[in-house]
């Protein structure tokens, strides 16, 4: 496995050098070893979308990272137009897997399995496909069709596992495949939920909470454990460790109905528990975080660069990022420095709170019809603007139109490499619309 710190997983995603299932497991390892690496993952995403030059090969590297990221619908668009290669088909499959369909999942699996892809890996993933389409007949069948070294791999002991619990129910059978697939790989996420879920049944908290860990471990992360994991911490009493489960889950996808409910429950469950130090310390942090940046000593033009960007509190620090500083015009490395300082003394850093985006003032949607307030909620990109001004858009954050219309034409120059040009054709595409922005 490859450790964090001789592995860049960024230049695997966005640079040319072979990309096929041994690059793919690299980056879950990474990520199983740090889940900030997610962070690090979506980063890439987003430089390798801006890119000028998406070549075929790119485009595959591009939908397999959209699938690691939960994009599955995204996933299939990209590949498609990839080098349909076979490790295309293959995350094609998986994508459709994620959504439902099963029935293209199979088709996709049996085109990469032609088309070179682990044929052992292919047919395995047809067994959890015809599976979860109730035609444990045609599993059985694909199941039987494997021999040679497939059937000593932990994978196809699940997938075997399984299917007999899907045919016949609970049984000492089961559990013995359960058993082998541990023994062959003893980190393997579907054998650890499978015995996870057996020792939860029979009321064995401790060893299920451990193996459900162990299975929740793994990237992409299995979505059973993490949901089980944290409604056994909530039957503990450990409020904030469940909420750290859902969270995980909803990171990679953010309308997972089930896990947005449990963490509405375990929030409200963490507040009655609510320890008063904990209290009084997030109280000091607040105050901190409210302290206006114009109480220290700065330079004329770090200070103006602030005024530009809005930032006026260390809160807003804390929540802008050294990218986000370095992209305003005439702020360089020396008023970097000094912003760093400054947060030092008050134990900041900038981009601790980068997961909390600073408040953002409303549109006021209340004189729009329907069709107008929805395209408030379309992406940028059906703008279909120059890729200055996308570029712009991903160095600011922005997803929707409804987001670019609450900034205003200042606040877009602010940004490096867009100017009146950028400017006139935003505004263009937005009246188009019968839109504009704030303060035009």
């Amino acid at each position: 496995m490859a450790m964090i710190s001789d592995f860049d997983l960024k230049t695997l995603v966005c640079d040319n050098g072979s990309f096929g299932p041994d690059e793919i497991q690299q980056i879950s390892n990474a990520i199983n070893d740090d889940f900030s690496q997610f962070g690090i993952l979506r980063d890439a995403v987003n430089e390798l979308e801006i890119s000028e030059s998406l070549t075929p090969a790119s485009a595959t590297r591009l939908g397999v990272c959209y699938y690691l990221l939960g994009r599955f619908e995204r996933s299939i668009e990209t590949l498609a137009n990839s080098d349909r290669g076979a490790v295309s088909y293959f995350y094609i499959g998986r994508s459709h897997f994620a959504l439902g369909d099963f029935d293209k999942a199979i088709e996709n699996y049996k085109i990469a399995e032609k088309s070179g892809y682990n044929k052992g890996r292919c047919v395995l993933a047809c067994v959890e496909a015809y599976r979860n389409a109730k035609d444990l007949d045609a599993a059985r069948q694909a199941l039987d069709s494997l021999d040679g070294p497939i059937m000593h791999e932990a994978e196809y002991a699940y997938q075997y596992g399984e299917t007999e619990l899907a045919t016949n129910g609970l049984s000492s059978i089961v559990e013995e495949w359960f058993e082998r697939a541990m023994r062959a790989d003893d980190t393997h996420p579907g054998a650890l939920f499978g015995m996870a879920k057996e020792n939860d049944r029979r009321g064995n908290d401790d060893k299920a909470m451990d193996l459900y860990r162990r299975s929740a471990k793994h990237f992409p992360s299995h979505v059973g454990a993490l949901l089980n994991l944290g409604l056994l911490y909530e039957d503990h009493g450990q409020y904030d460790r469940a909420q750290q489960c859902y969270r995980r889950i909803l990171e990679v996808y953010p309308n997972h109905k089930k896990a947005a409910l449990y963490m509405k429950d375990a929030c409200a469950s963490d507040d009655e528990l609510f320890d008063l130090e904990a209290e009084k310390a997030q109280d000091r942090m607040s105050q901190v975080l409210n302290i206006p940046v114009s109480d220290f000593e700065l330079s004329v033009r770090s200070r103006n660069c602030l005024t530009r960007m809005g930032v006026e509190t260390l809160g807003d620090l804390a929540r802008s990022t050294e990218q986000e500083l370095l992209g305003s015009k005439n702020f360089g490395e020396t008023s970097l420095i000094e912003i760093r300082d400054m947060l030092t003394s008050k134990g900041l850093a900038l981009g601790q709170l980068a997961h909390e985006s600073r408040p953002e003032r409303e549109v006021d949607r209340s004189s729009l019809t329907p069709e107008e307030a929805a395209v408030f909620d379309r992406p940028i990109s059906d703008l279909n603007l120059s890729v200055r001004a996308r570029k712009c858009m991903v160095r600011l954050r922005m997803n929707t139109i409804g987001e670019l219309l609450r900034k205003t034409p200042d606040e877009l120059l602010e940004s490096k490499n867009f100017g009146v040009t950028s400017l006139n054709e935003v505004r263009e595409k937005l009246t188009s619309l019968g839109l504009k922005l704030r303060g035009d």
